[in-house]
């Protein structure tokens, strides 16, 4: 698909740039050990009853657990092995939620800290474009090491020089890793969003150096130096043996400080500290090399279930008990042309080749001693995706006896710029981030309210488009938000120069770009090339699923009724491991998918009243929960509007204000509240004083007042 294939590619475009920028399915075995002999100890995970030894969290690109054609088994059900194993000793919640946009590196960097794009810094991905003082704008990149820059990779000397991962306060985004390292453990990172080398450009020298012998290999032979360095990482404890010859691990904003850490960066240093012996393979028993034959780091598209599920169980085997890995989609065809459909013979070959990677990899963790009765597993995947395409044939095909062709298939592109010229004569200049949900950035920056910024706006909102899959005309936008609403929504970051003007959440068919002027040729067309949607705001992409397996969690099997978000991941695996970060999260505990003996007493002793908390906090203050998709229509009302003095664009606009300053008032207290029962702060529980406060009473009005709006 297209998010893990401009991952893929970005070090190939990088090669170009950059060089200028350098001048167990049986779950329960006993714990007899095949781990290295060489194990250190050090690694203090505090879980509720002690007995947590590993963590092994794994990011599916694109995985479902829904079905996209209801005569089709759905990904997870194509990978038994898997999804048998989290609902046979854990739990599947199928009700879980993306922010937005919607897209892979929001999606993922928003589950590993556990806050919203506007304190993790990247709202629109997997690029996005920033402005320069003089109005115009660049690309930039999503993916970037953790301490890297913004990453322009069409200039050596970019105009905002911020970091990429940048907090509500403008400095480095908390890591992920430090609340292990800081326990003693070694966390291993494989393909994981920022938390490795995304590229040979930026994080090359923000890592090793300009001038250090890597940077030198960039520019001798960048498929070498991608292959050695970019996808791979361990960030190791104090004094870990593991990266005693490593890179120290600088965190320079780091809460609370980050001194004498050192990390592995890159296959080249990982690989011999976990298969010092031989070249490390894949679950297949091939060595792990790049399309080009490099041995190393096969990119990010090469990151199949056989070969992330590698690395994961070699780290494991050696020392490093906390691994965070990503699993390349497996829908897309990443062997030649042609987007794959439901039931597509490729897409179901490769979801069997998963499964099967996913039986030799419990076998081997069991063999190891490690399963669900000292492991915590966790496995989600960033979002859902919309398939553009039309009816199967055989119209009964279920794809595993019976193969599925697809005779119309692929995204319907469009030309804003086309459009916009010919439909409304329009000709602002404007560039975007192409997506399915487009970003705009108007030459000149003006501000919202700008005649300018209000002529696009309206002029977006109206835009007809015909669908060439059922040749219906209709609307292209569904939403519309401009910096107002995305600030309700947790997409403005502390950097004023990244924030676009609006943003088109169109239909999810439609995938939207700048081109020329006009439409001499087709501005609205199918792109066989791929066939699988998101960013958008629709629920087949932004609802998807969280598996939770271990000591601690409920054996609720699929569970439905439970709502949750990104954000609520990482907050619920720290009370799991009896960990805590030095930051507010914006997530809560998903307490209802715990044991009792899993939580602190005071939820113990009062779930009710925590449950209705929490369900309250989801829905006030999630992007897709109640309050945001009720004030994106307000907005999208707001945007399109063309009364006398834009009276209503003027009302509708101090309206949203308004409820996001007593929303954003409201969720902070409720999620004071809930962080303090769950990580003992101040906990004490005084129900009758709570409910004196009103928050339920309020988050009723807030909610009641928000749907009358419109």
């Amino acid at each position: 698909m297209r998010t893990s294939s401009w991952r893929a590619h970005l070090p190939h475009l990088v090669t170009l740039v950059g060089l200028c920028l350098l001048s167990l399915a049986a779950g329960f075995a006993s714990p007899t050990s095949a781990i290295a002999k060489t194990k250190e100890n050090t690694c203090q995970i505090n879980s509720p009853q002690g007995n947590v030894k590993h963590v092994i969290y794994l990011q599916f690109d694109n995985v479902h657990l829904s079905r996209d054609n209801q005569n089709v088994p759905s990904d997870l059900e194509q990978m038994p092995n898997l999804l048998n194993f989290i609902t046979s000793h854990g739990t599947m919640l199928s009700n879980q939620h993306t922010p937005l946009i919607a897209h892979t590196a929001t999606d993922i960097l928003t589950t590993l800290t556990g806050v919203y794009p506007s304190r993790n810094g990247v709202p629109v991905s997997n690029s996005y474009r920033y402005f320069n003082p003089d109005g115009t704008s660049n690309p930039a990149v999503s993916f970037a090491y953790w301490t890297s820059p913004l990453y322009d990779y069409s200039t050596s000397t970019p105009s905002d020089t911020k970091y990429t991962m940048l907090d509500e306060k403008g400095n480095n985004t908390p890591a992920p890793w430090v609340s292990y390292t800081r326990a003693g453990c070694n966390f291993g990172a494989v393909a994981t969003a920022n938390t490795v080398l995304e590229n040979i450009g930026v994080d090359i020298p923000t890592v090793f150096g300009a001038n250090s012998p890597e940077a030198t290999e960039v520019k001798a032979n960048p498929d070498q130096a991608t292959a050695d360095y970019v996808g791979i990482a361990v960030h190791c404890a104090q004094g870990s043996s593991v990266c005693a010859k490593g890179q120290t691990d600088v965190l320079p904003n780091e809460p609370g400080g980050y001194t004498n850490y050192q990390g592995l960066f890159g296959h080249k240093y990982v690989a011999p500290q976990i298969s010092p012996d031989q070249p490390l393979t894949d679950l297949d028993g091939n060595v792990i090399q790049s399309a080009k034959g490099n041995v190393g780091f096969p990119g990010f598209d090469g990151m199949s279930a056989s070969t992330s599920l590698a690395y994961v169980a070699a780290m494991q085997e050696h020392n490093i008990p906390v691994t965070y890995a990503y699993i390349s989609d497996a829908h897309d065809n990443h062997e030649g042309a042609g987007a794959y459909g439901p039931g597509s013979a490729g897409y179901v070959n490769a979801l069997k080749s998963y499964d099967e990677a996913f039986g030799k990899f419990f076998q081997r963790l069991n063999a190891d001693g490690i399963n669900a009765s000292n492991t915590l597993f966790v496995f989600t995947a960033d979002e859902g995706d919309h398939f553009v395409g039309g009816a199967p044939t055989p119209a009964n095909c279920d794809g595993v006896t019976v193969p599925c062709s697809y005779s119309q298939i692929g995204e319907v592109n469009v030309n804003l710029t086309g459009l916009l010229a010919t439909q409304k004569q329009n000709t602002t200049p404007f560039l975007v981030h192409a997506d399915s949900a487009p970003n705009f950035y108007i030459t000149g920056n003006p501000k919202p309210g700008d005649q300018v910024t209000r002529k696009l706006e309206q002029d977006t909102a109206s835009l007809q488009v015909t669908n060439p899959l059922t040749n219906q005309d209709e609307k292209l936008t569904n939403y519309l938000a401009d910096p107002v609403e995305m600030n309700t929504l947790h997409m403005i970051t502390s950097d004023p120069a990244r924030t676009p003007n609006f943003t088109l959440f169109a239909k999810p068919d439609y995938y939207g770009s700048t081109g020329a002027p006009n439409c001499t040729k087709a501005c609205v067309y199918e792109s066989p090339a791929f066939a699988w949607n998101h960013g958008d705001v629709s629920p087949d992409i932004n609802r998807t699923w969280l598996g939770l397996v271990g000591p601690g969690v409920a054996h609720l099997g699929i569970n439905d009724s439970i709502w949750a978000d990104h954000t609520d991941v990482r907050p619920t695996m720290m009370l799991l491991l009896g960990l805590k970060d030095d930051y507010r999260h914006d997530g809560r505990v998903l307490f209802e998918a715990l044991n009792d003996k899993a939580l602190p007493a005071v939820i113990q002793h009062n779930r009710s009243f925590y449950t209705r908390l929490a369900q309250y906090y989801k829905q006030i203050n999630a992007p897709v929960g109640d309050f945001g998709l009720t004030t994106l229509e307000i907005s999208t009302q707001a945007l399109a509007s063309s009364s006398t003095n834009d009276e209503t664009y003027q009302n509708l606009e101090q309206a949203i204000t308004s409820l996001t300053t007593q929303r954003d008032a409201l969720a902070l207290q409720m999620i004071t509240l809930l962080e303090n029962a769950e990580f003992g702060g101040n906990s004490h529980h005084n129900e009758a004083n709570i409910q004196q406060g009103n928050l339920f009473n309020q988050g009723d009005a807030l909610l009641r007042k928000t749907h009358s709006t419109h």
